[in-house]
């Protein structure tokens, strides 16, 4: 009997991979990366040229389409494995990343009339100017006393889905009322490659405030928000829910003829790029938390019961394992801090020394920075470069860093960037912790992982926790193959359960990082400090960020 396979496409914030990988052990056969061609659009409209407001990040849906047109062929091309073989695809992706659709489904940026009005656009997970609707949801769900809140830390994020609907009703309402369905980005590329459109439990779980019991907030809670939006989810946001794992469809003949695949091969319902990791790493039960350690984190965990955690992005029944509450926690920016310090605020003779030594500006930064101890630099920061996302859920707070003095290098800048990242996540442990939600093991996936072993060092000494890592490099990849190994089923030479699909496949590497107790003990008091920042700043004590931010934005718009 020949070996089976699926196929894994992980969309992420710059580019999408397509991962083929071996279904009896987990391997990585062979991987492809498309960069989007349009990238995230944050300063103009493409063709137009309309210049786009703070905090907007657009994408243009068509890249999603070149990563299945390019990266599925590669690596069935690059495997020699044929397509009759591969008897699954999954897909993952950022999220919220959401668009506009008309009656057939087509974006409407794609049409005439409608792509020069930016509000047709995706709009990307790291899109912020719904921050007022996103404000004003809250409020009106507290002041109504709705039941659904709790379970999202007490906060609805502005990078979710109702919010950006709304900011689409007030902004632009005619793009509103010429869309026949919001659709997750995730959904939209598994109704491209099937010809069904279903939504998946995950998104709509974390995202659309969807409960597996209770179903999406009441008609009356919408028509609270806006009488306009009192039948939305009967109208734009109607469609079959189903829960990961479950067969959204196959593969059509003219997506076949895209792809290189075979049509009738298995495609899973959609899911987050996050959530897709976790079984990737063998995490099937409670008690284990997983970073997806990227341009962001996501911290997804495990538990038998639904706790209300504060600043939460959510829990949701069967949202990650089916079986299980799966918890989501995060910070908007990780990746995104350390690329900004290199692009934006090394001296020159920074990056002349790192092209002679012929390592890349964060090697030789992390280098120097290793040499000293913690604490050794007096510096401590706040990691809210784009803003907070938990445990406080508020875009509009902004990065910090207290004890500079002349003497201060990059490498101290630039390891104090990395703590402030770990103690984000420290905030996080602590904040499930104290809420009886337990973390007694740490798993990290993603980009970062692989590169940077000083920053899983300091995670290991600030969380005082011994951190595991995927044996991948592309772990939300190989978890959207397991989804399609599910979707196919054993019939098909695929697994009847993501338990089962784990067992085989899953992977994590022999080496770990450990606490180093010394360095936990400074670690500690440093935290300590971050905290009294963190509250000092991010609970309303002292409001300059937000002052400062009105004042930016006003004064923004009368130079236009």
């Amino acid at each position: 009997m020949s070996k089976k396979y699926a196929i894994g496409v992980d969309y992420g914030t710059q580019s999408g991979r397509a991962v083929l990988v071996d279904l009896s052990n987990g391997r990585e056969v062979a991987d492809h990366v498309t960069p989007y061609p349009h990238g995230v659009i944050d300063e103009k409209l493409p063709g137009s040229g309309k210049p786009l407001e703070h905090d907007w990040a657009l994408q243009h849906p068509d890249d999603y389409l070149e990563v299945l047109r390019r990266s599925i062929p590669a690596v069935l091309k690059e495997s020699g494995v044929s397509k009759d073989d591969v008897i699954g695809l999954g897909i993952d992706f950022t999220a919220c990343t959401m668009l506009p659709v008309d009656k057939e489904g087509v974006p409407l940026c794609f049409k005439p009339e409608w792509k020069d009005n930016p509000h047709s656009w995706v709009k990307l997970w790291k899109h912020h100017a719904a921050q007022d609707e996103a404000d004003r949801l809250n409020a009106i769900a507290a002041e109504r006393g709705e039941k659904f809140l709790p379970r999202y830390g007490g906060k609805i994020s502005s990078e979710w889905m109702i919010a950006k609907i709304w900011q689409i009703l007030n902004e632009a309402p005619n793009v509103y009322e010429a869309t026949d369905r919001f659709t997750e980005a995730t959904d939209w590329v598994v109704s491209q490659l099937t010809g069904n459109f279903v939504r998946n439990s995950c998104t709509a779980g974390y995202k659309s405030i969807w409960h597996k019991r209770d179903g999406y907030p009441s008609r009356e809670f919408f028509k609270a928000l806006d009488p306009r939006l009192e039948n939305l989810i009967d109208t734009k946001l109607r469609g079959d829910i189903k829960p990961l794992g479950t067969k959204a469809g196959e593969i059509t003949p003219a997506m076949a003829e895209l792809t290189g695949l075979a049509a009738g091969t298995a495609v899973a319902v959609g899911n987050v790029d996050a959530h897709a990791a976790v079984p990737a790493v063998g995490v099937v039960d409670e008690g284990k938390l997983v970073m997806a350690m990227g341009t962001s984190i996501c911290h997804m965990l495990l538990g038998k019961k639904e706790v209300a955690v504060e600043g939460m992005c959510g829990v949701v029944e069967d949202g990650i394992i089916p079986g299980y509450m799966g918890y989501e926690a995060g910070q908007s920016a990780v990746g995104d801090i350390f690329e900004w310090f290199v692009e934006e605020a090394v001296p020159a003779y920074v990056k002349e020394a790192a092209d002679k030594e012929g390592v890349s500006v964060h090697e030789w930064l992390t280098e120097r920075a290793a040499a000293y101890k913690p604490g050794q630099s007096g510096l401590v920061a706040l990691d809210w470069w784009n803003g907070n996302r938990s445990v406080l859920v508020d875009t509009n707070l902004t990065g910090v860093m207290v004890g500079y003095t002349l003497l201060t290098k990059p490498e101290e800048v630039y390891r104090a960037l990395l703590e402030a990242t770990a103690y984000g996540t420290r905030t996080i442990i602590d904040a499930f912790h104290s809420h009886g939600v337990e973390v007694n093991e740490v798993y990290a996936c993603g980009g970062l992982p692989q590169k940077n072993r000083l920053l899983m060092q300091i995670y290991a000494d600030v969380t005082n926790r011994e951190i595991k890592i995927a044996d991948s490099k592309q772990t939300p990849a190989v978890g959207a193959a397991m989804f399609g190994a599910v979707a196919a089923g054993s019939a098909k030479g695929g697994y009847d359960s993501i338990v089962d699909a784990a067992k085989a496949m899953a992977r994590v590497r022999e080496e770990t990082f450990k606490p180093i107790p010394e360095n936990v003990a400074v670690y500690e008091r440093l935290y300590q400090e971050y905290r009294k920042l963190h509250d000092y700043f991010g609970r309303g004590e002292n409001d300059v960020m937000k002052r400062l931010k009105a004042l930016k934005d006003e004064v923004s718009a009368s130079a236009h």
